[in-house]
């Protein structure tokens, strides 16, 4: 009897586990590569806040409301905050005014000749639950608001000071980043470099840092794409970060910034994404922090100037305020590819050990 060929199975009898697949490398950053060629200018502001948005959401005036009162600056929060707290209690203060005269009585006991000052201190009162003094309300009108005061006051108090908590113990990372990012002269070529330096008073240490690149590139049919290229550093973590950082991508044959000029990378419309993460000593936890160059913000013939300042002691000092200081360089030392950027030279670089 003839037998049919029997067909081979995929998985291995040895095992019983199917062939390995190989993993595929996503260079996308996540947003997808279909996604990533529909979109038009920069994917983060250069303060590293995506420039993406979600529909079908809804407003969320709350959660949106509740994740900028943790961002913002402390004094422009607490400038926020006791001015909702004077409006509000203004708000009451005209409330009690519109009851007309006899709405408050033992007004007289104050030394206030202003009503409005009357009724504002009573509402402070009612509002902080402190106390109203001689102060009480007369009519069933007055009692009904300053039963709302009472719930309404404490309720805005306890939210306002849990957002002040928040605050205070929330894990962050304050990371300044230079202005622009310049390609200057190194190592007998160019590199791509910018800086950081923590403001805060925590230390950071083990901070790790990852730089994509996006281009917009011509493919073999003439259609216009957009890449993601990993760049390659000359270091991806510090173990001590306690002054600055100057992170630099060597502009070499391998890389996928060689031959660029300044025209190059407008017409590609390029972009660099930066994610800094660290451990942060004083809640002993990673925190993270992102960053963006667009292609007008990267610089030309020119690098970075010194930051190191005079100590007394003869410390290692900086001067943050010279982070974005650059001096001018010849026109043509970095906008036009170096040499080491050809694959030959780079070759015979390598053979002479160089």
């Amino acid at each position: 009897m003839d037998h049919a060929p029997v067909a081979q199975s995929p998985i291995d009898d040895r095992d019983g586990l199917p062939p390995a697949v190989p993993a595929r490398e996503f260079t996308d950053l996540g947003f997808g590569r279909v996604v990533a060629q529909q979109v038009r200018g920069r994917f983060l502001t250069h303060a590293g806040d995506p420039t993406s948005r979600k529909y079908g959401l809804g407003a969320q005036r709350i959660e949106r409301f509740h994740l900028r009162a943790l961002n913002a600056p402390l004094p422009v929060f607490l400038a926020w905050a006791l001015g909702a707290l004077l409006l509000l209690n203004g708000c009451f203060t005209l409330a009690y005014l519109a009851l007309g005269d006899g709405a408050l009585r033992g007004v007289d006991a104050l030394g206030l000749s202003d009503p409005f000052l009357r009724a504002f201190s009573f509402s402070v009162g009612v509002f902080t639950t402190t106390g109203t003094g001689p102060v009480y309300p007369y009519g069933p009108t007055a009692h009904w608001l300053v039963v709302f005061e009472s719930f309404f006051g404490p309720f805005v108090l306890v939210a306002t000071g849990g957002l002040l908590v928040a605050r205070l113990t929330r894990p962050h990372m304050r990371l300044r980043f230079s202005e622009s990012a310049v390609v200057a002269p190194y190592e007998g070529g160019r590199g791509l470099m910018f800086r950081m330096v923590s403001v805060q008073p925590g230390e950071l240490t083990d901070v790790q840092v990852r730089v994509s690149l996006t281009l917009y590139e011509e493919t073999g049919d003439g259609r216009r794409e957009r890449n993601f290229y990993p760049l390659a550093l000359e270091r991806t973590s510090v173990d001590l970060f306690t002054l600055h950082w100057t992170v630099v991508h060597p502009i070499t044959a391998e890389s996928p910034l060689r031959g660029v000029t300044p025209e190059s990378l407008r017409e590609a419309q390029a972009e660099l994404l930066i994610l800094v993460n660290a451990h942060e000593e004083t809640f002993s936890t990673r925190v993270t922090a992102r960053a963006s160059y667009w292609w007008d913000e990267i610089r030309w013939d020119a690098k970075f100037a010194s930051v190191f300042a005079a100590s007394a002691d003869g410390a290692l000092a900086i001067d943050v305020e010279r982070l974005d200081r650059l001096e001018r360089l010849d026109p043509g030392a970095t906008s036009v590819p170096a040499a080491l950027e050809e694959p030959a030279v780079r070759a015979a670089a390598v053979g002479d050990g160089r």
